[in-house]
This record gives structure tokens, C-alpha cells and sequence, in this order.
């Protein structure tokens, strides 16, 4: 807890993190990577180019500062973190490296603001916040039965074009032995060394079939970039060099955006564009171990051709007698009844006893966020609603 005498100074710094947060995290990033260049492999550079992990870590200090004893709020953002940093190989040692060079940033953007007094209780709060990760990404890698930065080097068995922008790896280890089990929603790193740049540059991708024990699978969507965003180094990496029979290195599987697949009530799975791989990996969960669960699927996409694995929800119908599937596109040929023209509109589908039921959304920010909104809108309860969020959107419910 945090002490007494610390708690004014934290109080009194939240309205000048609002003011000065970007600021500090820019200094704070600028010097810990002259100081640490060897971090740069721990983190999205691409997310550093254009800003974004800035303003995520500005985010997450304001927040911490604006709630600091508010475990509540704070709570499922920490699991969020702690699952991201397990997934990347977050050790006890980089702590204080980070703490370092954020109090640092913090003297450097304030200067004669950020008293000794000030300092000091920053200090304070960032060990509390330390301890509390350290402690939880711990306990994770013991569930894991993993060691920090422990990856497994998996051969790609198959690799299936789903569309020219999104293809499917299977993975498997190289003596076909079981691989460690993992919860519908959850994803996996993949880490490559990106030659151009000199750096080994780790992403997220979640996976898209159900538990089979020797394999896993990612369904990844090349992000060719435009004005708005930079291309994927990474994805563009994985379509271009990894076939099959490469060896690529990937983390254990981690992630909070995990459904009861048991459970009884309705559940809802809301996605847009390639935010349908971990719906996959539910659905297929949910067809071999709960096959009357009521369940709404419903997709929004620029056509049918561009959905992945649509083949898959349609074997999924012929399980789930109480699976309502649903597509909202774009360019629609109206020539199938489970296709709708236009953007996602869930009206005529959330009847009284789904607005019992629980959601998960994932897809861009915008959509999770117009979707939540409808959601509410429609007398869903707003704790049932989960959304896979990686950003400083993650933060918004308590800034």
C-alpha cells in the first residue's frame, strides 16, 4: 500500500500527467534505448515509429496515478499487462532498468517541479507497481511450467492461403510432441530477426483452431500499410520467408480474453476482419465440449471471399443446433440468408435472453468500440462485455 506521506505527491501529479505524460514517455523510450539498445528486441519498434506505444505507456502511468488505490479498476489492466510481458519473456531484472529511466524522464520533462519529495514518491509507487508484476508474471510462468524468455522453436507443417493478404500456419514441435495447452481467445508470440533492421522484433497472434494437442495454429494478416499506418514488419516477414519446414520461434500461450467454454448462458462472439482468429479457436471449443450452448456469431468483413476460415463456422452449424451466424459486408451478392449489406447492426439479434449473455469482441478499435457502445445500448451489462485490446484504448474505462 501505498504510504502516507507518498499518496499527496501521486495525487497531485495526476493532473500533470495529463498535461506532460507524452512527453515523459517519449524521454523516457529516447533514453532507455541509448542507454539499453538490446531492449529494442523486447519491444514493437514499429508501434515506436509512429507513436503509439508513447502514448499507451502515458496511458498507463496516468491511469496508475489516477487509481493507484483502486485495485478494482486497475486490476484486469495488470492481467492484461502481465499476460503481454510473460509473452515476451519480461524478466525481474528489466524492472529497474525501466524505473530508472522513467523517474529520470519524470526529472527531466518537470525539472524544478519534480521535487525530491515528488521523485520520492514516484519511486515508491513504481516499486509497489513492480512488485505487483513481478510477483503475478511469476506465478504465470510457474502455471506455464516455463521459465522468463523460455520459447519453443516450432516447425511450420502446413501454411494455407485464406486470402492474398492472410495466410494460415500450422505449427508443430520438430518429434511431434504435445505442445502445452492453451485457452480459446489466448495467443502466442512469434519472434523473428528482421535482417534489414538488425532486430528481433516479437508479435502477438492469437490462436485460431481448438486445443489439438500436437499443433498449433495462426491465421496472420499482412499489413501492407498506407498513409494512415506503417507497413507490418513482422507479418510481411512471416508471409515472405516462412514456408513450410521453417523453424520459427514461439512463446507459450498467453492471454486473458478467455470465454467459460462450460458455461450455460449466451454468448456472443463480435468480430471484424482478422479479429475472427480467436473467435475460431471459441467456436470450435465451444462445438466440442458444449454443443448446446446458444451462441451468436456475427462478422463483419469487406466480402464473403475475404473471411478466413468461413468453411470452418459453417462445420460449426452442423454441431451447435443453436448457433445464429451472421456476416455483415460490404460488397454483398444477397445470395446467401446469412449475409446482411452495410455496416454491423446486432439489433435483431440481441433478444431478451442474450442480454443476459456474455460478448467477446475483437477487431479494430473503432469497431470493439462501436460495438460495445450498441451493446449497452441494447441493455447488455457492461461487465459481461470483453474486448481483445492490446493498446492504450484498454485504459479508457478508467481515465
Amino acid at each position: 500500500m501505498l504510504s502516507v506521506q507518498a499518496k499527496p505527491y501521486i495525487d497531485a501529479s495526476v493532473p500533470v500527467l495529463r498535461q506532460h505524460g507524452l512527453a515523459i514517455t517519449t524521454m523516457f523510450y529516447k533514453n532507455m534505448f541509448e542507454s539499453h539498445p538490446e531492449l529494442k528486441n523486447l519491444f514493437n519498434m514499429g508501434n515506436q515509429a509512429n507513436g503509439s506505444q508513447q502514448q499507451s505507456l502515458a496511458a498507463a502511468v496516468f491511469a496508475y496515478a489516477a487509481n493507484i488505490e483502486n485495485s478494482a479498476a486497475l486490476a484486469p489492466v495488470i492481467e492484461r499487462i502481465v499476460h503481454k510481458h510473460v509473452s515476451v519473456g519480461i524478466k525481474p531484472a528489466h524492472y529497474p532498468i525501466v524505473g530508472n529511466h522513467l523517474i529520470g524522464a519524470i526529472k527531466g520533462v518537470l525539472g524544478d517541479a519534480a521535487t525530491p519529495e515528488l521523485l520520492a514518491a514516484w519511486e515508491e509507487a513504481y516499486g509497489l507497481l513492480a512488485d505487483a508484476l513481478i510477483d503475478a508474471e511469476n506465478r504465470l510462468y510457474q502455471d506455464n511450467n516455463q521459465l522468463p524468455d523460455e520459447w519453443l522453436k516450432l516447425k511450420v507443417s502446413e501454411k494455407t492461403h485464406q486470402s492474398d493478404d492472410v495466410v494460415t500456419y500450422t505449427l508443430q514441435a520438430n518429434d511431434q510432441s504435445p505442445l502445452p495447452k492453451f485457452k480459446p481467445g489466448q495467443y502466442i508470440s512469434v519472434a523473428v530477426h528482421l535482417d534489414d533492421l538488425n532486430l528481433r522484433q516479437i508479435r502477438q497472434y492469437s490462436l485460431s483452431d481448438a486445443n489439438q494437442h500436437h499443433t498449433y495454429r495462426i491465421t496472420v494478416k499482412r499489413e501492407k500499410g498506407d498513409e494512415y499506418k506503417p507497413r507490418g514488419n513482422v507479418s510481411n516477414w512471416l508471409h515472405h520467408h516462412v514456408r513450410v519446414g521453417s523453424v520459427i520461434d514461439v512463446s507459450y500461450p498467453c492471454g486473458n480474453f478467455t470465454p467459460d467454454i462450460l458455461n450455460e448462458q449466451p454468448i456472443g462472439l463480435i468480430s471484424a476482419g482478422v479479429g475472427i482468429t480467436p473467435m475460431i479457436s471459441i467456436i470450435k471449443e465451444i462445438s466440442a465440449n458444449n454443443p448446446t450452448r446458444k451462441v451468436l456469431f456475427a462478422h463483419a468483413a469487406r466480402n464473403r471471399a475475404s473471411i478466413a476460415h468461413i468453411d470452418e463456422i459453417q462445420q460449426a452449424k452442423c454441431v451447435l443446433n443453436h448457433l445464429k451466424a451472421v456476416f455483415f459486408l460490404n460488397e454483398s451478392k444477397k445470395e446467401n440468408i446469412d449475409e446482411r449489406e452495410g455496416r454491423m447492426d446486432l439489433t435483431d439479434y440481441i433478444s431478451n435472453e442474450f442480454k443476459d449473455g456474455f460478448y467477446y469482441i475483437c477487431g479494430p478499435q473503432t469497431f470493439m468500440d462501436d460495438q460495445r457502445d450498441a451493446l449497452l445500448a441494447l441493455g447488455v451489462n457492461p461487465n459481461n462485455i470483453h474486448r481483445e485490446v492490446f493498446g492504450p484504448e484498454s485504459l479508457n474505462h478508467i481515465i
